[in-house]
């Protein structure tokens, strides 16, 4: 093969895979545009309180777990339809013992505190949770220790299980301020416009861990997915295979610190994202719960943007980094405006998204752990 025939191969499949790589989201986003101005297609019912259930798992939450506490009782939300379940899975930093403290302190407040012997991660935890709920408890939230909802965050998420249809909601995050949070504030940005518009069109597979609520009697039907590395999004998900709506409510609030380890925060979100999207399907269909909906066609396109486009990106720069040693003036053109979209804000947490979720895929190949620290 000629050398004239070799640049333009290199610069061909590398102009393609760069274009698919960032059109297809770019054309998904267009398309979803029109849902988010859209009303909704489910009925919520601002004078709809049923008995509610929030469900904390903490591990070494001593900072956090007190102001996340008094955070859930200053709810816009009647305290006798609510009830508060602490799963401690064996803190080591007395966690367990504020939150014993506090409910002694707080003895008007329907709450219970779990102590685990050993930490087994979430999923573990929500199992011990759904040991000891009330009875007539109609919905389920789960939330983290380091959140903060908005006052009417709850009343506006439990608003929505006046419709039948809807099996599971989640809130929006926005982070709390600090010096890192800039780029986070970047990807929520597009991340909460793309899910809210999935919402209101069907469903949407990506759920935030600070406040996802489900409908009691149908987790007691389905029970949650128990698959490794289950997660808020995987729990979402298989409620919206099950035949149920899943939804991300714009008007349930919730503040975030970005706080850890914030490379490590990010593998892990990719690296859940990718066990939702290789798992719980599959995980629907064989306990023969699937049910064909408006969701799968929601679920291909988040599947495709998760799974395949960062690896597009990949490819595509490396053919153009060998068409540019080529002294190819195409290739070293498309390197110089994907160099340039690093300057601007979103394009740089696109950008950076995508090499979180290659990471995550790689992190899977040598390390099975299910349970995370920060």
């Amino acid at each position: 093969m000629s050398d004239l025939s070799l640049e333009f191969l290199l610069e061909f499949f590398g102009l393609v895979l760069w274009m698919l790589h960032f059109s297809v989201p770019l054309t998904y986003f267009i398309y979803l545009r029109r849902y988010a101005r859209r009303p909704w297609t489910v009925k919520a019912d601002k004078e709809y309180k049923p008995q509610l259930t929030v469900i904390v798992p903490t591990y070494n939450e001593s900072e956090f777990i007190q102001k996340r506490l008094e955070n859930l009782v200053t709810q816009v939300y009647p305290t006798n339809k609510l009830e508060i379940v602490v799963v401690d899975s064996a803190s080591t930093d007395g966690t367990a013992a504020i939150v014993e403290d506090w409910l002694k302190r707080n003895k008007g407040i329907n709450g219970k505190l779990i102590r685990e012997p050993a930490r087994g991660g979430k999923f573990q935890a929500l199992t011990h949770a759904m040991g000891v709920i009330q009875s007539s408890s109609s919905a389920i939230a789960l939330t983290d220790a380091d959140a903060y909802w908005e006052p009417n965050a709850l009343s506006e998420a439990a608003s929505f299980f006046a419709d039948p249809r809807v099996g599971a909601v989640t809130g929006t995050i926005f982070y709390v301020k600090d010096r890192g949070a800039l780029s986070e504030d970047a990807y929520r940005d597009f991340s909460n416009a793309v899910h809210l518009a999935e919402s209101k069109l069907y469903s949407t597979p990506v759920f935030n861990g600070p406040l996802c609520a489900f409908r009691t009697e149908l987790l007691r039907k389905i029970g949650f997915p128990n698959f490794p590395g289950s997660d808020d999004s995987a729990f979402g998900s298989f409620v919206a295979f099950c035949g149920y709506r899943a939804i991300q409510v714009d008007t349930a609030v919730v503040r975030e610190y970005v706080r850890g380890n914030r490379f490590r925060r990010r593998i892990r979100r990719a690296t859940c994202l990718l066990l939702n999207f290789h798992n719980t399907k599959r995980y629907a269909k064989k306990m023969n719960l699937y049910v064909r909906s408006n969701f799968d066609n929601i679920w291909r396109t988040e599947w495709w943007l998760c799974v395949v486009n960062p690896w597009l990106l990949i490819a595509s720069i490396l053919l153009l980094v060998v068409g540019t040693i080529d002294d190819s003036k195409i290739a070293a053109g498309l390197l110089l405006i994907t160099a340039l979209l690093l300057l601007l804000q979103p394009s740089r947490a696109w950008i950076l998204q995508q090499l979180y979720l290659i990471l995550g895929a790689l992190r899977k190949l040598w390390t099975k752990e299910e349970v995370w620290n920060r």
